[in-house]
C-alpha cells in the first residue's frame, strides 16, 4: 500500500513545524517525518564566517534533489539515512538519521511547495498562513533560544534574505496548496480535520 505523503509549507515562524508535529502525534508510530532544513548543503569548502553569510532562504541553499530521492525511496518502502544538520556551525554531522517507511510521510519546510519535483510526490499539500508580525517574533525567540544567535544577527539576516526570499519564493508557493491553515498550530479545527484524514489512512 502506497503511503499518504503530506507536505507542510509556510514562511519562517508560521507554525508549520507545530502543525507537522501535531499531525505526527495524531498517528503516533504510523508516521515518518522529514524536515527540509535537514538538507541544507554542507559547504565544507567555506569558512564558518563565509557559511554564516550564506542565503539560507534561497532554494539553491537546499539539496532538494537528495530529499526527492529519499522521499521516493520511502514511498517505495525503503529506509533512508537522512542528513543531520547543525544550525550553529552550518555543517552536516558525519552520522545520518535512520528514517523508515510508514503509512504516513510528513515533509515540512518553508520551500517544500516551491519545488515542482517535490510537489509531485505529495498527496496533500498544506500551507500554514500566519501574519508577518507573529512570524518575526517567533523567529527571534527560536534563533536566540535554540540557535545561539544575537538579535543583531537575526535582524541583519531577516532584512537581507528572510523577508525578500519569503516574498519571492515562499508566499507564491501558496498557490499550489490544497489546504491553507491560518494561524498554524492554533487552528484546532483545521488540525482535527487533517488528523482525522491521516487516521483514516492508518486504520484503512
Amino acid at each position: 500500500m502506497q503511503p499518504l505523503v503530506v507536505g507542510v509549507a509556510g514562511a519562517t515562524g508560521s507554525g508549520k513545524t507545530t502543525v507537522a508535529r501535531r499531525l505526527a502525534e495524531s498517528v503516533a508510530e504510523h508516521v515518518s517525518v522529514l524536515q527540509h532544513d535537514w538538507y541544507y548543503r554542507p559547504r565544507p569548502e567555506l569558512t564558518y564566517e563565509e557559511r554564516c553569510a550564506l542565503n539560507f532562504d534561497h532554494p539553491d541553499s537546499l539539496e532538494t534533489e537528495l530529499l526527492v530521492e529519499h522521499l521516493t525511496k520511502l514511498r517505495a518502502g525503503q529506509a533512508i539515512g537522512a542528513p543531520v544538520y547543525d544550525f550553529k556551525t552550518h555543517r552536516r554531522h558525519e552520522e545520518t538519521l535512520a528514517v523508515g517507511p510508514a503509512p504516513v510521510l510528513l515533509v515540512e519546510g518553508i520551500l517544500v511547495l516551491a519545488d515542482p519535483k517535490l510537489r509531485e510526490l505529495f498527496d496533500i499539500k498544506v500551507f500554514v498562513d500566519t501574519d508577518a508580525d507573529l512570524r518575526v517574533f517567533r523567529r527571534i525567540r527560536r534563533d536566540i533560544e535554540k540557535r545561539g544567535r544575537t538579535f543583531e544577527q537575526i535582524r541583519q539576516q531577516y532584512y537581507a534574505t528572510v523577508r525578500p526570499m519569503t516574498l519571492q519564493f515562499v508566499e507564491p508557493s501558496k498557490r499550489w496548496a490544497d489546504i491553507i491553515i491560518p494561524e498554524g498550530g492554533q487552528n484546532a479545527v483545521a488540525l482535527d480535520l487533517l488528523a482525522a484524514k491521516l487516521r483514516s489512512v492508518v486504520n484503512a
